[in-house]
C-alpha cells in the first residue's frame, strides 16, 4: 500500500473497505468516544465505517487490514516499508509495531486489501 495523501482514492475512486462484524462494534465505540476530544478523527473513522463492507469473522479475507493482524504498507515517496499491526489507542506502542487504530494512518489503512493504494499527504 502506498501512503501520499489523505484521499483513499484509487484512479479517482475510494478503495474498497472490509471490516469484521466483530471490529464493527468496538470500532464505532471509540469513535464514540473519541467525540468530544477529536472530532475530526472520529468523523473520519465513522465515515470509514459507514462505507465498509461488514463480514462475520470468518469471511473476513486473510489480505484485508484488519484488527490484531499484522499489515505491511511502503510509502512510495521514500520507498520505506513498515510492518505494524493495528490495535486499540491502549494497546499501541509504535515501538513495537503495534498502532493505533485511531490514527490518521491506522484509519486510512483499516480495512484495505492487499495492493491497494491511496495518497496521503504528511
Amino acid at each position: 500500500m502506498s501512503a501520499q495523501s489523505e484521499t483513499r482514492r484509487i484512479g479517482g475512486r475510494k478503495p474498497r473497505v472490509v471490516i469484521s462484524a466483530a471490529s464493527l462494534e468496538h470500532l464505532e465505540g471509540l469513535a464514540e468516544d473519541a467525540m468530544a476530544r477529536q472530532p475530526d478523527l472520529a468523523k473520519r473513522l465513522i465515515d470509514e465505517l459507514a462505507r465498509a463492507r461488514i463480514v462475520s469473522d470468518a469471511k473476513l479475507p486473510d489480505d484485508v487490514v484488519a484488527m490484531g493482524r499484522p499489515a505491511t504498507y511502503r510509502d512510495e515517496s521514500t520507498g520505506q516499508e513498515k510492518t505494524v499491526t493495528a490495535v486499540s489507542p491502549e494497546e499501541a506502542d509504535i515501538a513495537q509495531g503495534r498502532m493505533s487504530v485511531f490514527t490518521p494512518i491506522g484509519i486510512a489503512l483499516l480495512g484495505l486489501a492487499e495492493g491497494a493504494s491511496f495518497q496521503w499527504e504528511a
